[in-house]
């Protein structure tokens, strides 16, 4: 059997996130070819292409232009996220993009848009959905194990805010509970969620709440089968890095995530200890892996990618709607509009 060519691709955003993927192309996948890095600041661009070996740069566009690319990964900052998604699709380049997807749903429209006209490959980086527990948790829903949806959850606990003052307003409900929100998405297939509720408040960092900043919120979600779901969200697990979710329904229940990163357990004269991931990377690695290894193949094989445009569209109505609701102070029909009286 003939192995396919690896898909070659160029990564723009030598952040965080970007520097674990790039380095996961590079060193963990042999479907992918990492064959250019760009940043808008040199110093990044510079410091991840000299580590890795490849070419860098600072001009996105140029990244997208270079014949050798044919798939562009695009971990920069979410502002920009759209804008890139349009170009790397006009220049006919297959697009991995990191959640969320857009800012606005006129620009998440856009991005649709330039991708589904062009038949371009899109798959959005919602890391749950390749995480052998929730996707196991999914099966089970999907096969009726748990019967009829009726309550879910989902929560994300951040290990802590090292600046305070570097966390955009609105973060909680775009950058993190986003990925709660396609979660459960995820584990209620077929429903579409219609009404949200939050209370949310800064208790970590009270002092950064006039600029914006809310750290701890939880959220109600009304769904159009009935399903009610609770998504959560804290910026200082003092423990670790925990993500986890729970499908409830009229013939059972499933779980899925753990803090835990290994099934080991100390038990001694202090009590009992596990040891906990501590970052996202750490806790979600092989899912993060997962999901580039299945982008790949959806660009080789030509099949659709796994988690898509609208999927991304769906998780940010939640979020805007969410917004909606803290200025507001009340329950929020999901619809549409980007603005409160849009």
């Amino acid at each position: 059997m003939t192995t396919p060519d690896p898909v070659r691709i160029g990564l723009i955003g030598a952040g965080r996130i970007g520097t674990h993927h790039a380095t996961t192309l590079t060193r963990r996948l042999h479907e992918a070819e990492l064959v250019a890095v760009a940043d808008p600041f040199e110093a990044s661009a510079r410091r991840l292409g000299e580590e890795l070996g490849v070419p860098w740069l600072t001009d996105s566009q140029a990244l997208i232009d270079d014949p050798r690319v044919e798939a562009v990964a695009i971990t920069c900052a979410s502002t920009a996220h759209a804008e890139l998604v349009v170009a790397a699709a006009q220049a006919g380049k297959a697009v991995f993009v990191e959640k969320p997807m857009a800012m606005t749903l006129a620009d998440a429209d856009r991005a649709i848009d330039a991708t589904e006209r062009g038949g371009i490959p899109l798959q959005v980086g919602f890391n749950r959905r390749f995480a052998r527990d929730f996707a196991t948790a999914r099966d089970v829903v999907t096969a009726g194990g748990i019967g009829t949806p009726q309550l879910l959850r989902s929560l994300t606990r951040d290990p802590g805010l090292a600046n305070p003052a570097g966390v955009p307003p609105w973060t909680i409900f775009t950058q993190t509970l986003i990925h709660d929100f396609d979660a459960l998405n995820w584990l209620n297939p077929g429903a579409t969620a219609v009404e949200v509720s939050v209370m949310a408040d800064a208790l970590v960092a009270p002092d950064f709440k006039a600029a914006g900043l809310l750290d701890t919120a939880v959220v109600t979600i009304r769904y159009d089968n009935g399903a009610l779901a609770v998504a959560e969200a804290s910026f200082s697990a003092a423990y670790g890095y925990d993500v986890r979710a729970e499908v409830f329904g009229s013939g059972g229940m499933v779980t899925a995530g753990s803090p835990a990163h290994l099934a080991t357990s100390h038990w001694s004269a202090a009590g009992v200890s596990s040891p906990t991931a501590r970052t996202d990377t750490d806790l979600f690695d092989d899912a993060y892996a997962a999901e580039l290894a299945a982008f790949c193949a959806a660009v080789r094989s030509g099949t659709p990618t796994l988690v898509g445009g609208r999927d991304a569209r769906a998780a940010l109505r939640i979020a805007l709607a969410c917004i909606e609701s803290v200025e507001t102070g009340g329950t929020v029909r999901i619809r549409d509009t980007d603005r409160v009286g849009a």
